[in-house]
């Protein structure tokens, strides 16, 4: 029983361990040496000063639109904010808000060049906020880390109205990524397991 317990916290904490130095981890399998190579300092919200700005592709879009997009990704962090805390029922709710959303989108609205990227990414969003409205936690956070790269997508074509940083995860699914409206991290695959596992990769206005 003792020898079972060890190896239990033996895989815990080496589990711990690797989100926590990934990014050294990387660079020793590299074979890069560390004494004459500057490393970026990080601070304690996960930022470096290697951290990318994104340009949208879309510089002009409608005032609807715009608004449209903005309220898909007030929806999308109410999906984000309810797996960091666990809450399944929350998410639920604000993954229906999404497909709601999508339901009602005159697509009118956007130019032929804008609705052909809007229209490669809306079919998967719309599942996946389905999805997440009607599954179990670990379940909704599955289609949450595809959910991310689709919102990835429809962020860096219209932008979001707001500020966004993408995150990412390297434990969960071999690598996963997410948006979140501040810089500290707060993961939303393994909440309050590993909360802070994980680092800013890019900043998106």
């Amino acid at each position: 029983m003792k020898k079972t317990i060890l190896i239990v916290s033996a895989i815990a904490a080496i589990t711990f361990a690797a989100c926590n130095s990934n990014n050294s981890t990387k660079d020793n399998n590299m074979g890069m040496n560390h004494d004459s190579m500057p490393m970026p300092m990080k601070d304690n919200t996960g930022m470096d000063n290697n951290v990318k700005m994104v340009t949208t592709t879309f510089s002009s879009v409608d005032p609807a639109v715009a608004s449209y997009i903005k309220t898909l990704v007030t929806d999308y962090l109410g999906v984000k904010n309810a797996l960091v805390n666990s809450n399944e029922t929350e998410a639920a709710t604000a993954s229906g808000n999404m497909y709601a959303a999508m339901k009602s989108f005159d697509k009118s609205l956007l130019t032929a060049d804008q609705k052909k990227v809007y229209d490669d990414i809306e079919s998967d969003l719309k599942e996946h906020a389905e999805h997440i409205s009607k599954s179990k936690i670990d379940h909704q956070r599955e289609h949450f880390a595809t959910m991310s790269k689709d919102m990835y997508d429809m962020v860096k074509a219209f932008g979001a109205g707001m500020t966004l940083y993408h995150d990412h995860c390297p434990m969960y699914s071999d690598g996963s990524m997410w948006l979140s409206e501040t810089k500290e991290i707060k993961n939303p695959f393994y909440g309050d397991k590993m909360m802070t596992c994980g680092s800013v990769e890019e900043m998106m206005k």
